[in-house]
């Protein structure tokens, strides 16, 4: 039975815990009953116009943590190195931007926000997590998260790491912590006198011995002065460390975070100025933030808050200058068009009947039938005449082939006529070439096989004006072998000539004006941010676009150089030679170059404001 004390503390016990929940329902209540207070905010207008040196900001200094988290500094700028340097603490976090746009450079974009939580939104027993998100090219990206963790939380965290150190230190890692020793000895200085006196010093012991120390009631002895059930106990622990760790650590610190700091009531608001840079990507031109912003006790979330209306940053880069005015090519157009193809038929030997079912055969004439489908395709063409031309290797004499190759001439034609339906008998003629010697001897020329010697014994003899001697001059030499099976071959093939005209072209020869595509594919991709691709691609045009894209790409010295070789100076190429001059540290020559791209087209000066090369510039030369 409970004695009474015990009776009369239950009914107290549940009071207060009634009571801390209600305290807790209040504050949760509280929270979700403030939309709009937890925010995420760009720089004011009126701030970024005012002088550098009279900014201050508060920052957060991670690097100096201590068990409590990192503390909150107070900073100003540093008029050398233009970083922010901290000067003392201070109790709360007030931030005043300064940033005007987000500017790509290099393939990298950076951009800031502020995230501000106010005091009633700090208790000492939560711990407040914000969540970014960021949108760009239809993807979303979590970025690293930031925690306001309340005092009394981040004390029940410490103290749930001091319990489960507490528990590893628990654990015994020395066997012998669980064995009797003082009853184990007494028991062998008893029974096992030998084995006793040599507790400390086994090396004196012979080797069969020494392996029978243990021996059966050895064994027994020793398991009897054993502990087992401490043993399994200190098992266990060690077996299930992790979940002993989840039951004292409820809520982890975790380490992958942007910002986990620690404040009190009373401490004011903290408004926290987030950075971050990433890889810019073809076609980048927007991003978008949001917040999601959570409560958590104990490690478990208990509340949502509202999440704030996104932020939009539009990305300026220096391809947004790019000309984009059409580059032409000149062009010589000729009335008449003639176009050639080759196919490789295989005929019997010294047959000339077209077999239509060999593999090779098919193929090649499935070719065949497109090139005559494709020409007639053609609306700017009129096909004028067609002309089938067969030829022979140099086997046997030259009256025999010129008789074979006429005759292979013919029953191609006559498979074309077969086949294309719509072709005009009269368009299509047959020719003959009885030996191709001319194209034998570029195979020979080329060949990588033959050595010199050889090619040059078999092209002297290719030279000679009586066709059979040569032939059976070749056929008594080693290399003949080769020639007939890798070389003649190529040579029987069926030539396909096409004759055509254009019918609104008068004269024999037109110069007209084409688009270069080439050059144009280079500007698409320097204004989708493909800096590489543009810049292999502009850069031989040597123009200020190809200059662009070597400025874009960080090859500033032969942006420059493109630049000051260019007969013509306009506002744009102006401004660039502005930016880049303002790189390798020339402001002067910078500031002049920039108040000529003015002066040319007065819109430059608020662009400067987008180029941070040149938005300082333009504040201290005053240029307006």
């Amino acid at each position: 039975m409970f004695s009474e004390k015990y009776i009369l503390v239950l009914p107290m016990l549940a009071v207060s815990a009634a009571l801390i929940s209600c305290s807790s329902l209040r504050q949760y209540s509280e929270i979700a009953s403030m939309p709009g207070q937890l925010s995420i905010s760009l720089p004011e207008d009126e701030e970024l116009d005012m002088p550098e040196d009279e900014i201050s900001m508060s920052v957060v200094d991670s690097s100096r943590a201590s068990a409590d988290g990192p503390l909150i500094l107070n900073a100003i700028r540093d008029s050398e190195t233009g970083e922010m340097t901290a000067t003392d603490v201070i109790s709360a976090s007030k931030v005043v931007a300064r940033f005007r746009n987000i500017a790509e450079r290099l393939g990298s974009v950076s951009f800031s926000f502020d995230v501000t939580v106010p005091e009633a939104l700090i208790s000492s027993g939560f711990q407040l997590r914000f969540s970014p998100e960021l949108e760009a090219l239809d993807d979303t990206l979590a970025l690293e998260p930031v925690f306001i963790t309340g005092a009394g939380y981040r004390k029940r965290q410490l103290r749930g790491y001091e319990r489960y150190r507490a528990f590893l230190e628990s654990i015994v890692t020395d066997s012998t912590e669980f064995i009797r020793i003082e009853q184990l000895e007494t028991f062998l200085e008893r029974y096992f006198p030998e084995t006793f006196a040599m507790r400390n010093d086994s090396s004196i012991v012979p080797e069969p011995l020494a392996e029978n120390f243990f021996g059966v009631n050895q064994k027994l002895a020793l398991e009897h002065y054993t502990m087992h059930e401490r043993k399994r106990r200190n098992a266990m622990k060690i077996e299930n460390k992790e979940q002993y760790f989840n039951k004292f650590v409820k809520s982890p610190i975790e380490n992958n975070v942007r910002l986990d700091t620690v404040m009190s009531p009373g401490d004011g608001s903290l408004v926290y100025r987030y950075s971050h840079t990433m890889s810019s990507s073809p076609g980048l031109r927007k991003l978008a933030v949001s917040l999601r912003g959570t409560v958590h006790k104990d490690g478990e979330q208990v509340l949502e808050m509202p999440s704030p209306e996104k932020l939009t940053f539009y990305v300026s880069s220096l391809s947004s200058l790019a000309d984009d005015t059409p580059r032409y090519l000149f062009k010589i157009v000729d009335r008449v068009v003639t176009d050639n193809t080759a196919a490789f038929l295989d005929f019997d030997h010294g047959s000339t009947v077209l077999d239509t079912l060999r593999p090779g055969n098919a193929s090649e004439l499935a070719r065949i039938r497109k090139c005559f489908a494709d020409i007639y395709s053609r609306r700017d063409m009129v096909l004028d005449s067609i002309i089938v031309t067969a030829s022979c290797s140099p086997e046997g004499s030259v009256e025999f082939n010129a008789r074979l190759a006429e005759g292979r001439a013919l029953s191609v034609k006559k498979y074309v006529l077969d086949r294309v339906a719509e072709l005009d008998v009269d368009l299509v003629k047959s020719e003959s070439r009885p030996e191709n010697w001319e194209y034998f001897r570029t195979l020979v020329a080329n060949d990588t096989v033959l050595k010199p010697s050889s090619k040059e014994a078999i092209l002297r003899l290719a030279a000679e004006k009586d066709k059979d001697y040569a032939e059976s001059r070749m056929a008594s030499m080693p290399e003949y072998r080769y020639l007939r099976e890798k070389v003649y071959p190529r040579l029987r093939t069926v030539n396909f000539s096409f004759h055509m005209h254009r019918p609104d072209v008068k004269k024999d020869t037109v110069h007209t004006k084409v688009l270069d595509t080439v050059y144009m594919k280079g500007l698409d991709a320097l204004k989708n941010l493909d800096y590489k691709t543009a810049a292999s691609i502009l850069s031989p045009y040597r123009d200020y676009n190809a200059a662009l894209a070597m400025a874009s790409s960080g090859y500033d010295d032969t942006a420059l150089s493109i630049l000051s070789g260019l007969k013509e100076s306009g506002a744009k190429v102006d401004y660039l030679c502005a930016i880049l001059l303002a790189r390798a540290g020339e402001y002067g020559l910078a500031a002049e170059s920039f108040r000529r791209s003015v002066r040319k087209d007065p819109a430059m000066v608020h662009r400067a404001n987008l180029d941070p090369e040149l938005s300082d510039i333009v504040k201290k030369e005053e240029i307006n």
